[in-house]
């Protein structure tokens, strides 16, 4: 009779149990995931190009998304604009200057559901050796099973970062991040 109770009482506490957040990692190497910015080109035009190298994780769990948490690693020396004598000045000292500043970093510190899919995802965004607050408006693109036995979500998301705030010698206006995330279940 005490097993009884006991496995009754186990089974009845587990409803209350918060559901773990999933854990999962960014699937770049299957080019599922992109950094991509947009920036004025001395008000001229749009200078449009990506970071080629990045690596990152997070936890997401649908039930509790104010759990969810990401963290991301750029590779700086990977900004390709796609005309190497500009990715080359921007590469330099004047700009990232990837010599003495490898990575930028983004580590969530709080993450809101704003309804119907949209997130609001605050952190620490460090880029050439400054951290600064960093908000980015995402939304849920979906989530489920793949092809190869896999689960995945994947989420899409802006942000504007202003050059000056990071130390910058030069200093052209404002970023505009475009984030496209997918991720492979652990």
């Amino acid at each position: 009779m005490k097993k009884i109770l006991l496995a009754s009482a186990l089974l009845t506490s587990s409803a209350f149990i918060p559901a773990i957040a999933a854990d999962y990692v960014i699937d770049t190497k299957g080019a599922h995931a992109s950094i991509n910015f947009e920036a004025s080109h001395m008000g001229f035009s749009v200078l449009a190009g990506r970071f080629n190298d990045f690596s990152g994780n997070f936890s997401y769990d649908k039930d509790n998304i104010s759990a969810s948490k990401i963290s991301v690693t750029v590779d700086t020396s990977s900004f390709d604009s796609n005309h190497a004598k500009r990715d080359k000045h921007v590469r330099s000292d004047d700009f990232l200057d990837v010599s003495k500043y490898a990575q930028a970093t983004f580590v969530s510190s709080k993450v809101n559901d704003k309804g119907e899919g949209k997130l609001e995802i605050t952190g620490t965004f460090t880029m050439h050796g400054v951290s600064k607050p960093l908000v980015i408006d995402a939304v849920k693109v979906g989530e489920g099973d793949d092809p190869w036995g896999g689960y995945r979500a994947g989420f899409s998301g802006t942000a504007t970062i202003a050059m000056g705030d990071f130390g910058f010698k030069k200093d052209f206006g404002k970023v505009d991040l475009i984030l496209h995330i997918e991720g492979i279940r652990q």
